[in-house]
């Protein structure tokens, strides 16, 4: 090791255990942006006072969901937290996060400018959640900038708490988890100061003269910002860009915990700036921060990264980031899938095709994939052409239905791939198996007339209920419908959609409705499963395509003799079949079901002289189609090795003695230490088959 990198190892380490301190003096942009806001608040108030009250009339519900109509309020001065207080008590009132106006986000505090509706929320709901975890983004924002004087870049509300990007002026500087703490007691500082959220809408040139210091506010001033004017927000000594809204304090944040740190760049790019980013999580109340806490705590226990290694299902190698390699444990499973959708594909007409890997990106300029997505490929240049690796399958599907002249008589047309796909995801994104690199899908692709679009959704409703209830899976589905952008003919848009609300109201389950959030293309059906820990995964897809056969010109000769376009179906249950394993690996927590399971059962002979006996029991239960494993070594007691079993997830351990050799048979017990008794072998085979066949997912309690 050189002098210069022994010194700078010193120096990173020094800097992990040096305690961290807030700035003094603090960093002059805070006091260039507080001098700012309070001469453009001024500004704001004198117009305000020009503003002419009126009397408005507000609806509302209140906490007992009872609508109240209420008048006689002036505009810009009532506030909804004016109107909540008139329609709930002080503890309900207390407890609302955000309102809606006329269903747009509305600041509690900010005044009311004409009639109108306002909702009131609550934490418990997913707005509430965002809201609250945005606002508490804002303080760890305060704290970042105090502690590190650091420029902040974007710091938004996640699925399950915020984090904050902020970039380095001192190059050397790094979030260590020894400064967690320090970070935490700041911010709590800041929460109990009960600092207030305060909103400002400026102009852009105001905006970029209080941002000036920061180059990444002026790039989003600059490219992301299309109005005249937008807000800004004000917490304690933290002034930020910020669409909002927020809550109405800091105080209303009663428990908060950094849980993590990492590196990052800016707008996900590598090739530019490197930033900080830290993760955090808080709650209104201490108790749901404990709940959070065995929350996590069981997930840890789940985290199928770890028990992918203890299992010995798969693993990463530097060589191939992204990609996973199968062990003969983990293959058997990834088979056993792909061997389920398929059993299930012959079932219900589905004909199964092989596609290349490998297309000339005239394919993706002409899908319209290569103006959206080409920076997701992985791109080479071969005989002085571009051809890029397939990350979907619905090009080269669209290829296979042009490659003859296709009849109404031969409608619907479904053709499912199981073929390699490969997208070139960031190396900061990757994680497990939930975000790779190489993957599989169980894709499927439905041509169809518009007549047959409410029976073959149908279909495909049925079919992902049938797999997901296999699995012991529960799930939730949501309309996506028609957007702003959409492209096409708006009466076909009225059709399709309401051919997918006949084909979702007949599938028997609840369905919500989400407006506006469908593809361009075509609306879609969103699936969310549930796992046993009730964590949300979007895995299925039910999406109408409008466009793609319009893009291939693709054609079938209808019953007039005429050609006809047909509409397409995207279809996939599991989605990619790895970030599935992973889905499944915690929420089994390990303990596969026999019909999935690589360790189905495992001989134990109780001494050395009914090894063999052992052995050829193992070769007949291997030879019958199951997995089947022996443990022999002499150097372990018999009870050592029926733990080992029960540790390893064995779902049946199978004992055998003088008494079993004799009998032919075995001594049956389960990986939970229940224990069945003795069965002759044939008999246990037959019991075997049966529960792989049915693929029960408790077989050892159907015994």
């Amino acid at each position: 090791m050189t002098v210069s990198s022994v010194v700078a190892s010193e120096s990173a380490t020094q800097q992990i255990k040096t305690p961290l301190k807030e700035l003094s003096p603090s960093p002059e942009f805070i006091e260039h942006r507080l001098k700012l806001w309070d001469k453009f608040k001024s500004i704001y108030l004198a117009e305000l006072a020009t503003k002419e009250p009126k009397l408005i009339k507000i609806s509302c519900i209140d906490k007992d969901g009872n609508l109240k109509t209420l008048e006689g309020l002036e505009s810009w001065k009532t506030t909804p937290i004016d109107v909540a207080k008139k329609v709930g008590s002080k503890s309900w009132v207390e407890s609302i996060i955000i309102s809606k106006v006329n269903g747009k986000l509305w600041d509690l505090e900010r005044p009311l400018e004409e009639d109108c509706s306002i909702e009131l929320i609550k934490f418990d709901d997913d707005t509430g959640k965002a809201v609250f975890w945005h606002s508490t983004a804002h303080v760890l924002g305060e704290a970042l900038e105090r502690l590190y004087g650091s420029h902040l870049c974007y710091g938004p509300p996640i699925e399950n708490g915020f984090y904050y990007d902020m970039y380095m002026i001192h190059k050397s500087s790094t979030v260590s988890l020894h400064h967690f703490p320090q970070i935490e007691n700041l911010m709590k500082t800041i929460c109990n100061e009960k600092q207030p959220f305060e909103r400002l809408e400026l102009t852009k040139e105001q905006l970029l003269e209080m941002f000036n210091y920061n180059q990444f506010k002026v790039r989003i001033l600059n490219e992301k910002v299309k109005e005249d004017r937008t807000t800004v927000y004000r917490c304690g000594s933290l002034i930020d860009l910020c669409l909002g809204p927020h809550i109405k304090h800091t105080g209303l944040i009663k428990a908060l915990k950094v849980t993590k740190s990492s590196a990052t760049h800016w707008e996900g790019d590598v090739s530019r700036e490197q930033l900080q980013r830290v993760y955090g999580i808080s709650f209104p109340d201490t108790k749901q921060m404990k709940e959070w806490e065995r929350f996590q705590e069981e997930a840890a226990k789940r985290d199928h990264r770890k028990i992918g290694v203890a299992q010995d299902l798969f693993f990463f190698h530097e060589f191939s980031r992204g990609s996973a390699f199968f062990t003969p444990y983990g293959a058997y499973i990834y088979n056993n899938l792909i061997e389920f959708i398929r059993k299930e594909y012959r079932m219900r007409g589905f004909k199964e095709v092989i596609s290349p890997n490998i297309y000339n990106t005239k394919l993706w300029e002409t899908s319209g994939h290569w103006q959206h997505y080409k920076d997701n490929m992985f791109v080479f240049d071969l005989d002085e052409e571009k051809y890029a690796l397939k990350p979907m399958n619905c090009p080269g599907h669209c290829l296979i239905f042009d490659s003859r002249t296709r009849s109404w008589k031969d409608l619907p047309i479904k053709f499912a791939d199981f073929g390699v796909l490969h997208r070139n995801e960031v190396s900061g994104a990757l994680s497990g198996l939930t975000r790779v690199r190489r993957f599989q899908q169980d894709d499927a692709h439905i041509f169809c007339s518009y007549s047959q679009i409410e029976k073959e959704i149908l279909e495909c409703l049925q079919f992902m209920q049938d797999v997901y209830s296999t699995l012991g899976f529960t799930f939730d589905m949501v309309l996506s419908t028609r957007p702003d952008s959409y492209i096409g003919e708006l009466s076909i848009w009225n059709n399709a959609e309401e051919s997918l609300k006949n084909a979702l109201n007949a599938s028997g389950n609840k369905w919500g409705l989400n407006p506006g959030d469908g593809a361009f293309y075509g609306p879609k059906i969103d699936i969310t499963v549930k796992d046993a820990l009730k964590r949300p995964f979007q895995c299925a897809t039910i999406q109408l395509d409008f466009q793609l056969p319009i893009r291939f010109n693709l054609s079938y000769i209808g019953p007039d003799g005429e050609k006809h376009k047909p509409v397409i179906i995207h279809r996939a249950i599991f989605g990619s079949v790895e970030r599935f394993i992973a889905i499944l690996t915690e929420n089994f927590a390990g303990k596969w079901p026999f019909w999935l399971s690589p360790k189905q059962a495992i001989l134990i002979p109780v001494a050395e002289p009914f090894v063999e006996y052992a052995e050829s029991v193992r070769s007949k239960l291997y030879l019958a189609g199951f997995e089947a494993e022996i443990e022999a070594d002499p150097g372990l007691s018999l009870n050592k090795k029926v733990r080992n079993a029960q540790l390893d997830k064995f779902n049946f351990i199978l004992v055998v003695g003088e008494k079993e050799k004799e009998n032919d048979s075995v001594n049956v017990r389960t990986r939970d230490n229940v224990v069945r008794g003795e069965f002759k072998v044939d008999d246990l085979i037959e019991k075997f088959k049966r529960f792989k066949e049915q693929r029960l997912l408790k077989a050892e309690d159907e015994f």
